[in-house]
């Protein structure tokens, strides 16, 4: 892959992050909204409760907390899944640097000159910088899907409620 095609996939992905963010803070809000109008509605359920027992709605009132549980759940496993998914992209990245110093390391010792030495230690310093800015840009697509993940569930619930209690 050529320096031009590089920059063009790496133009691409951080137009998706770009996207993939503005579109999560979007979906923030409006989960926010959302949560408002939930609270605001059931706060009126309680209320007409507590003036009259009779009126209590009883399925409501236990959906406060089953919505909530399954929501958290799916939130909450979706942060495991991505965190267990960078923490092995983490773990193959350091096993792989490992091998390009060990690489390095023989090619300084070896270096039939100083300049040779200096030239495999420059190669070795620049191709890790390349290396390292593309793993972070990785985890930071990374980061970003999961924080879009990790909110789902949570906005799904929020605004099927706001939805159905404006019923």
């Amino acid at each position: 892959m050529t320096q031009f095609d590089k920059a063009i996939k790496t133009g691409r992905r951080l137009t998706r992050d770009g996207a993939r963010a503005a579109s999560t803070a979007l979906s923030g809000g409006e989960m926010l909204q959302a949560a408002g109008d939930v609270i605001t509605a059931r706060m009126e359920i309680m209320a007409a409760g507590l003036v009259d027992p009779r009126k209590v709605d009883l399925k409501e009132m236990s959906l406060m907390s089953t919505e909530k549980v399954e929501a958290l759940s799916a939130s909450a496993s979706a942060m495991a899944k991505t965190f267990g998914d960078i923490g092995g992209r983490v773990g193959s990245g350091l096993m792989t640097e490992a091998g390009h110093a060990s690489r390095a390391a023989t090619s300084i010792a070896s270096a039939s000159t100083p300049a040779a030495a200096m030239q495999a230690q420059y190669s070795y310093a620049v191709g890790w910088w390349s290396r390292a800015a593309t793993q972070m840009l990785t985890m930071n697509s990374a980061l970003l899907k999961g924080q879009a993940d990790v909110m789902r569930p949570i906005h799904r619930t929020a605004v099927a409620n706001a939805k159905r209690l404006k019923k």
